[in-house]
C-alpha cells in the first residue's frame, strides 16, 4: 500500500525495492516467504529488487551494520530517501529516521497516522490480494495462517488485533493488485511452528510463531 501511494505521488521516483532475506533459509526475514516468490513479486511489479542477506537471528548490532552497508551503497547511486509502510509506531519511526540521518538520508512514511481499519478496507477495494504467512501466537492461533485477507477475514479478527498487523500480530505476502502486471502464482504448503528468544530476554522466554509455507508454481 505504501508503494502504491508513493507511485501515485509524482514527488518521488522509486528506483529499487529492498528486502532482507535469511542467509541460511533463503526466505524473507520474519515472513518466511521463499526467495523465488519474492523474485516473482518484484518482476510483476516491474521495479528492480535488491536483497540484504542476514544471518539467522542476527543481533541488533549486526542487523544495523548490514543494513547500513547496503544503504550506503544505494546512497552512492544518488538515492536519497527510503520509504516505509509504518502506520503508528512512534519508536520505530524515530529509529528509522535516526538510522537514515546518520547516513545522510531521509525516511518517507506515506501511510503515517492513517487509520488501520480504513487502510485495510481501501487495500482490499483497490484489488490488492495478500495472504497471511506468519502469525504471532500471542495474538492469533494457527487457523489464521494461510488465510487471504478479505472482508470476511476482518470480521473474524479479534478486536485487540490491528487489522494491518502493525504490532507484529501477523505478516503477509501480497500477490496481486493494481501495481502488479500479473498475479504471483503459488500453492499452499505445510504449516510450521517455530520459537525464537523473546526480545526482553527474561528467564529464557520465547515467542512462538506459526508459518504457512507458500510453494512456487512452475509456469
Amino acid at each position: 500500500m505504501a508503494l502504491y501511494k508513493i507511485l501515485n505521488d509524482n514527488k518521488y521516483s522509486v528506483e529499487t525495492l529492498l528486502t532482507t532475506i535469511s542467509q541460511q533459509y533463503k526466505r524473507i526475514s520474519m515472513h518466511g516467504v521463499r526467495e523465488l516468490l519474492l523474485d516473482e513479486q518484484a518482476e510483476s511489479i516491474g521495479i528492480p529488487l535488491k536483497k540484504v542477506w542476514l544471518p539467522d537471528i542476527p543481533s541488533m548490532e549486526v542487523y544495523e551494520q548490514v543494513i547500513s552497508g547496503k544503504l550506503l551503497e544505494l546512497k552512492e547511486q544518488h538515492i536519497e530517501h527510503a520509504i516505509f509502510g509504518d502506520i503508528f509506531l512512534e519508536d520505530l519511526k524515530k529509529w528509522r529516521e535516526n538510522q537514515l540521518s546518520r547516513l545522510g538520508m531521509k525516511a518517507v512514511f506515506p501511510l503515517w497516522r492513517k487509520k488501520s481499519g480504513k487502510l485495510i478496507h481501501e487495500f482490499i477495494e483497490l484489488g490488492f490480494k495478500t495472504i497471511v504467512v506468519s502469525v504471532d501466537t500471542k495474538y492469533l492461533d494457527e487457523s489464521f495462517a494461510g488465510q487471504v485477507i478479505d472482508h470476511e477475514f476482518l470480521k473474524r479478527l479479534p478486536s485487540y488485533v490491528d487489522p494491518c498487523g502493525e504490532n507484529g500480530e501477523f505478516h503477509t505476502f501480497v500477490f496481486d493488485g493494481p501495481i502488479f502486471q500479473k498475479p504471483v502464482s503459488f500453492t499452499i504448503g505445510e504449516k510450521l511452528y517455530k520459537e525464537y528468544p523473546s526480545h526482553n530476554g527474561k528467564n529464557g522466554e520465547k515467542n512462538g510463531f506459526w508459518y504457512c509455507d507458500l510453494l512456487p508454481v512452475c509456469q
